[in-house]
């Protein structure tokens, strides 16, 4: 029996520890996440560890529902204490979740806690690590550092202001770079509820009247120019289903004129205006060498008493089914077809669609950028074992590996990085496995040449970050 999550955790073979210990110190490119960079600015030490660890992680309150604790204990008014301890009651009994690994994998890099957290140890281990907060070296700053992160791409609207950006910049104090990364789905969601007030928003911060189609592409222009100047250098979409739908510049302007109106459009205008203001948005981002990421099959807000009670990314989003391959296909043909195809991250939530994404690939590749077409990592229901094994194995299957770019942290927590290592393990046990079975030759320094390149090379290279 081996030990609880020890140094070989997750790596069975000789190979894999040779593999790993080739890669665990490699930093982290932080490429995808949802930090906010105003609390980066601001830096302040969380008073204790619920309000660090399970404020806002709707990962931890779906489980915590899931074990039966009642909603005052995840987002009510219970006290910080009181939810810790409903946190600590579900732990045993998440055998087999990563949230389970991913606990003890904070516990033990930011708080030397090795004991597994129970009912039994709550109150041991609240004390020990509200001690170590209250010491200090527990700021977003201090816990960013501490985690070896080269670079941080927050997620930000268009109509964002960038000025903690911009403070961070100005300041120069930080170590890490924090750069904006543009996720304009509120400008594409034009028949959503939430457009006109969006609409007023971008207006506010641009100074500008967007009172046409045509404006509205001028005032996104200025904004992707201030991203720019930012340092951005990845984008991010969000997509379920997928659109295509072409639709010339006169019906551009009759669509947009009727959202302005607060008249209802039908699903044939909202399709072709969110498929025509995305090719705009791609051909930007491939004039400036920027990375495209696409999220393709959340299906979110499902409950909609909780919807109204709590709002948004409350933990009550699940997986989608939509059919992507034909939509995503032409999609992406319409951009290569004028050499505007951009750097391409293609993200999956259901892992039945690994080898339509996977095989997607090989369509648009490029001679000039290796795996410019990307297969993005297991991603929200798919970030575990075995989402991560299948995702290495298919991509390996269809594709070039030893070009990935890697794990992406997609979190809001400070904490989360510790993933990154949970993935590098298991990208090396994955490898070693090959190795150990004869189905690789045991060149150990190419082997670990491609882990420090999955690990962070590839992506700092692929985005184009400079240190």
């Amino acid at each position: 029996m081996k030990p609880f999550m020890d140094d070989s955790f997750l790596l069975h073979t000789p190979t894999a520890e040779a593999l790993f210990d080739a890669c665990r110190d490699m930093p982290i490119f932080d490429w995808h996440c949802h930090l906010p960079p105003k609390e980066i600015w601001e830096n302040k030490p969380a008073k204790n560890l619920t309000e660090l660890w399970l404020s806002a992680d709707h990962y931890k309150w779906r489980a915590m529902r899931s074990c039966g604790v009642s909603e005052d204990k995840i987002t009510g008014d219970a006290s910080d204490y009181e939810k810790f301890k409903a946190w600590a009651a579900c732990m045993p009994r998440l055998i087999g979740n990563p949230l389970y690994h991913w606990t003890h994998l904070e516990l033990q890099r930011y708080f030397g806690v090795a004991t597994p957290l129970s009912p039994a140890t709550a109150e041991e281990i609240w004390n020990k690590a509200n001690e170590a907060l209250a010491a200090g070296g527990f700021t977003p700053r201090a816990l960013i550092e501490r985690s070896n992160v080269a670079c941080v791409c927050t997620t930000d609207d268009p109509a964002d202001t960038l000025e903690y950006h911009e403070l961070l910049q100005k300041e120069g104090a930080f170590k890490t770079k924090v750069l904006p990364a543009f996720r304009p789905d509120k400008a594409l969601a034009i028949e959503a509820p939430t457009f006109l007030p969006w609409l007023r928003q971008l207006e506010a911060v641009s100074g500008e009247t967007v009172d046409s189609y045509g404006k509205l592409k001028a005032v996104l222009l200025s904004r992707i120019e201030r991203f720019a100047a930012m340092g951005c250098r990845a984008t991010d979409h969000a997509f379920t289903p997928v659109p295509y739908l072409r639709m010339d510049d006169a019906a551009l302007e009759a669509v947009f004129a009727k959202a302005l109106r607060g008249e209802t459009l039908t699903a044939d205008e909202a399709e072709g205006y969110k498929t025509e203001l995305f090719r705009f948005f791609a051909k930007e981002y491939a004039r400036r060498g920027w990375a495209m990421e696409l999220h393709v099959g959340p299906m979110r807000n499902n409950n909609s008493r909780m919807f109204q009670k709590l709002g948004p990314d409350a933990g009550f989003d699940s997986i989608d089914d939509p059919a992507i391959a034909q939509k995503l296909s032409r999609l992406l043909d319409s951009l290569d077809e004028e050499n505007a195809l951009p750097r391409t991250v293609l993200f999956n939530l259901n892992p039945k669609d690994n080898y339509v994404l996977a095989s997607m690939l090989g369509n648009f590749q490029s001679d000039e950028i290796p795996s410019k077409m990307q297969f993005g990592s297991a991603w929200w229901f798919g970030d575990n074992i075995e989402g991560m094994k299948k995702q290495l194995s298919d991509l390996a299957n269809l594709g070039a590996l030893s070009y990935f770019v890697g794990m992406v942290t997609d979190s809001r927590s400070f904490l989360s990085y510790p993933r990154h290592e949970y993935f590098r393990r298991i990208l090396c046990n994955y490898l070693g496995g090959l190795v150990e079975n004869g189905e690789y030759p045991a060149e150990l320094e190419t082997l670990k040449e491609i882990v420090r390149d999955i690990s962070f090379n590839n992506a700092k290279n692929y985005f184009g970050l400079v240190l």
